[in-house]
């Protein structure tokens, strides 16, 4: 399926809608206006976000509401992490360094890596306005204009270079959206 939600991921307008569902249950002609797409394009990109179950749908009248559904993309989360990039990795190397040092040697010794990491962002983040933390460790201001790009950009390098990764290793079989 983490096969499936990477090739669904890789388009831009179906990664909009994840950030716009985000904020709650939207109906498709919210989304639509929202997204300045047509209707035709969004329940297009719905219906393959629906197949890949990243997004639920449930009729009330005659509008349909779509909800964002993330459990798909904790597959693609974990594997990620497997390469040690991004802010989370940096932060973990960083506290690292710091506990090689001495300051929280003591600290480092009792965390596994990923309560370390947490509390190296807690730590840095007090230090910030308010923000929030997108998952991956990437600390954003709190503006509702900010976030979701932030968040779609994020979300995009990381299909891109999932895709780009998984296309140069060797004796993979090819995939795509089932049919």
């Amino acid at each position: 399926m983490t096969d499936d939600v990477f090739a669904v991921i890789a388009e831009a307008t179906r990664r909009d809608i994840l950030v716009s569902l985000r904020a709650g249950d939207k109906a498709v002609g919210e989304l639509v206006e929202e997204l300045s797409a047509s209707q035709p394009t969004i329940s297009k990109h719905l219906k393959v976000l629906r197949e890949a179950q990243l997004v639920s749908m449930r009729a009330q009248g005659q509008k349909r509401y779509y909800a964002l559904n993330p459990k798909p993309l904790e597959g693609i989360v974990s594997w990620l992490e497997t390469f040690d990039v991004g802010p989370a990795a940096a932060a973990a190397k960083s506290h690292r360094a710091e506990a090689e040092t001495g300051t929280e040697r003591a600290v480092a010794t009792q965390l596994p890596d990923n309560e370390a990491v947490a509390a190296v962002l807690e730590r840095e983040s007090a230090k910030l306005s308010p923000a929030v933390v997108i998952p991956g460790g990437t600390a954003a201001p709190l503006s509702d204009d900010t976030v979701p790009q932030q968040i779609g950009r994020t979300v995009g390098r990381a299909a891109t270079k999932a895709a780009d990764l998984l296309a140069n290793l060797p004796n993979l079989p090819k995939f795509g959206r089932k049919k």
